[in-house]
């Protein structure tokens, strides 16, 4: 998978693993990760799915209606080139915090639904529900941040309040930060979660 890594200063520090919106590239968020915890290594991830020439994480049916099984295979895929990366750049697989927005939040929200241990923790701005219908690897001790709009048209209060439902009933410890900008991500829910990062580790 076509990818950035940074070695940072501090080796005990989680790696941020970053999965950028629809359309996006590995240099998106960078910046996030530079303010939630500049001494991490940074893992930052493409998409490996074009849509119209937008690189996403998984293919979709329609605006919202993701196809399951490419997701599942995705999933798998990117939780399989993880291993690899751990081993090539010689960081702990054990302490990755995945930061997400939108498809990448998915994808990371898919990540904590199909793989115990694949995040120590994540930060997800604007997810949806991955899947439904799947029981939930054990999440105990999984710090997860939720970044959501009261009005995303994308993402609907119904939809993050079920997603951090399904989270913490696996145990999670599931924190959501709650906004009035729609489906966008905003300086000052960047700055909500670099200051729960922070309390989290």
């Amino acid at each position: 998978m076509k990818h950035i890594f940074k070695q940072g200063t501090n080796p005990a520090a989680p790696v941020l693993v970053l999965f950028h919106g629809t359309g996006g590239t590995e240099h998106d968020l960078l910046p996030l990760a530079a303010a939630f915890s500049p001494e991490s290594s940074v893992l930052s991830i493409r998409g490996n799915v074009s849509e119209n020439g937008m690189a996403r994480y998984f293919r979709r049916i329609a605006e919202g209606v993701f196809d399951l099984e490419d997701l599942v295979f995705r999933t798998k895929e990117l939780n399989d080139f993880l291993d690899q990366a751990a081993e090539e750049y010689g960081f702990d697989r054990g302490n990755l915090v995945a930061v997400g927005y939108s498809n990448g939040a998915n994808i990371a929200g898919s990540l904590l639904f199909h793989y115990k241990d694949s995040l120590r923790g994540a930060i997800l701005h604007h997810p949806m529900v991955p899947i439904r219908g799947l029981e939930l690897p054990d999440l105990s001790g999984v710090p997860v941040f939720i970044g959501a709009g009261e009005n995303d048209p994308i993402c609907s209060p119904e939809e993050t309040n079920e997603l951090e439902g399904l989270l913490g009933g696996a145990g999670a410890t599931v924190d959501v930060h709650w906004e009035r900008f729609g489906h966008q991500l905003t300086r000052s829910e960047v700055a909500a979660a670099a200051a729960w990062y922070k309390d989290h580790f």
